[in-house]
């Protein structure tokens, strides 16, 4: 029985291992982490952690990529939830062609789309604001969402659909009452990916921002500096921005196992 336990604990441990080295060269200064390997902080300091909190170019890149990530979020699973509805509930001439089109979307790499993008926002004055990025953003996720949320909607019987009609249910009072709460768990988990994407997307964070709306991840370049990179500094950096990504995932680990359940993660 113990054996049975040691190969996972092992494994945890190892996917564990980048994580706290993180952590711990976040409490250590530039020239400790360069001198040399150490399993913990020799000289411990919370300097990295003061500067990144008590300087607005690095505290607002986070609430910069919260602001974008968060109007996202909500755009791209709002919608989502009819598109899914849609394909999961009709047949239409090309619906299947139509579907496959909304993946490739998501297949193409953003290094495509960065420079039209960059045209399109500076031409309507949209460059460098947090909608510029959040919409650049839902050209892959609203695809993501709808074939995630489709196979949630097409897992629920069509029964309940035409008992809510005949009970004299609207299709809005009916869609918002009582179908989306049906699938709150798949709800969860389009929230969890157009989240995460987002929140670790740079290239297109960083090509459409300037200096309002620059994101944590455009900011962490700044730790260049005439004497190399100020690493402790950057680590610190790299470990708060797990944290928004962990807060996401306890709130919908649940979800996330039926997503995978259904196929559809």
């Amino acid at each position: 029985m113990r054996i049975k336990w040691l190969v996972p604990t092992l494994y945890i441990l190892f996917l564990m291992l980048p994580i706290y080295g993180l952590l711990s060269m976040s409490f250590k200064t530039t020239n400790e982490i360069l001198g040399s390997f150490t399993l913990w902080p020799q000289d411990f300091t919370l300097e990295n952690y003061r500067k990144i909190f008590t300087d607005p170019t690095w505290y607002m890149g986070y609430v910069n990529s919260l602001i974008y990530v968060s109007i996202n979020t909500v755009i791209s699973v709002c919608a989502a939830l009819p598109a899914a509805y849609a394909f999961s509930r009709y047949r239409f001439m090309g619906d299947k062609h139509l579907f496959f089109w909304l993946l490739t979307n998501r297949m193409a790499p953003a290094a495509v789309f960065a420079l039209p993008f960059f045209q399109l926002y500076s031409a309507v004055g949209l460059f460098d604001t947090h909608i510029a990025v959040a919409l650049a953003h839902t050209l892959f996720n609203i695809p993501l969402a709808v074939w995630i949320l489709e196979g949630f909607m097409s897992g629920v019987p069509r029964q309940l659909d035409e008992t809510a009609y005949v009970d004299g249910y609207s299709f809005g009072h009916f869609f918002i009452k009582i179908f989306i709460p049906t699938i709150a768990a798949g709800i969860g988990v389009a929230c969890f990916f157009c989240f995460m994407f987002s929140w670790v997307e740079l290239l297109l964070a960083k090509t459409l921002t300037a200096v309002n709306a620059k994101p944590i991840a455009a900011t962490m370049t700044r730790t260049a500096s005439t004497s190399g990179y100020e690493l402790g500094l950057l680590a610190a950096a790299g470990t708060l921005t797990i944290v928004p990504g962990a807060f996401v995932i306890y709130f919908v680990r649940n979800y996330i196992a039926k997503g995978f359940a259904l196929g559809r993660v």
